[in-house]
């Protein structure tokens, strides 16, 4: 388990969901594999002008907006994903620029598959809680997809959560400890300048998504001599809308607990942000005093679990900008033509 030298939580935070969503049964009216059964309602899909890039610019405002800092105090921009749009050039550079926020300031890239922003979000508690900076704003970010056909089709989609670290008297939820675990598990990965990923199908439940998951969070659990009712709430990755599910109920949690950070139906497996959108959900509705517990999954393989306690200053920071209900709210629905040329699925000869 760990915990900073000096106590830290999130003082802001914020999400972007684009507002366009792809039906999985429209997939699955050209892909007839789905016809028996399709694991979400729908997914988002990123306009033509968005990349991982514009998405994490929008969630950060949120962020600094309920943080109320300029982003010039930022001691750090990391962003986590599996889509960057470029190979070779930072994500975090182009996005601290656009906020404000350079040029001294730490910039990078993270990667660990779904959990890239998890990964971010444990280097900014530590660059925090060491104190080598006062604030650090952590990103999840994808626009990830599928082979045209493969079951990733009806699941991968796009969004973006970001968190800004800061001293714990300033939080509006404190981050009490984490834990990480990982193997070598190759249940999903993608080679190096292949347009999409392979996964192992079965593989990718029990001894990947299933055995990190519950080995952290168990894990977490007992070194900090907690149960799954000593918490208000819980969020699992979501690579679909059984897996969290499932896992929750192993660990003890309630279908209560889980159900207001439980977006995968509507908006599919955000990849890198999909815990994490998630936890953005879960505080724009907690109470002062609610405790959250969350577990991220990247496939690899490997989970991040985090405690946090909601504080006072919930109440009044989270009106401060759009909250994850309205971006689920703005849906607008596209066909299988307009989602296959805005994601480049068409390749002409």
């Amino acid at each position: 388990m760990m915990k900073p030298q000096q106590p830290v939580g999130i003082i802001g935070y914020g999400v972007y969901i684009p507002r366009y969503r792809i039906a999985a049964r429209e997939i699955a009216r050209i892909w007839t594999d789905g016809q028996n059964g399709v694991p979400v309602e729908a997914k988002s899909v990123p306009g033509p002008d968005e990349d991982t890039i514009t998405m994490s610019i929008e969630a950060a405002r949120n962020a600094l907006a309920r943080a109320a800092i300029p982003a010039a105090d930022l001691g750090a921009v990391w962003v986590g994903s599996e889509s960057h749009p470029y190979s070779v050039k930072p994500s975090g550079t182009v996005v601290a620029e656009a906020l404000g926020a350079g040029p001294w300031v730490s910039a990078a890239d993270w990667e660990f598959a779904c959990k890239a922003g998890s990964e971010a979000l444990t280097a900014a508690m530590a660059l925090v809680g060491s104190g080598m900076q006062r604030y650090a704003l952590a990103i999840g970010a994808d626009t990830a997809q599928g082979r045209p056909g493969d079951a990733l089709e009806y699941t991968a989609s796009a969004g973006a959560a970001a968190l800004i670290v800061g001293p714990a008297e300033q939080a509006l939820a404190t981050i009490d400890a984490t834990l990480s675990y990982v193997t070598d598990t190759p249940d999903f990965y993608r080679r190096a300048d292949r347009p999409y990923p392979v996964h192992g199908n079965r593989f990718t439940g029990e001894p990947a998504y299933f055995h990190q998951i519950q080995s952290a969070a168990s894990e977490l659990l007992r070194q900090l001599n907690r149960t799954a009712a000593d918490f208000t709430y819980a969020v699992f990755h979501q690579p679909n809308a059984k897996f969290p599910q499932a896992v929750a109920k192993r660990l003890g949690f309630t279908d209560a607990q889980i159900a207001p950070g439980l977006l995968s139906p509507q908006i599919g497996n955000t990849y890198s942000g999909a815990a994490l959108v998630g936890l953005c959900a879960i505080l724009d509705v907690a109470k002062p005093g609610d405790t959250i517990f969350v577990t991220s999954y990247g496939s690899g393989a490997g989970s991040d679990a985090y405690a946090l306690t909601v504080t006072d200053a919930i109440l009044e920071r989270r009106e401060r900008a759009p909250l994850t209900a309205a971006y689920l709210k703005r849906a607008v629905m596209i066909d299988y033509a307009i989602y296959a040329k805005w994601r480049g699925k068409l390749v002409m000869g």
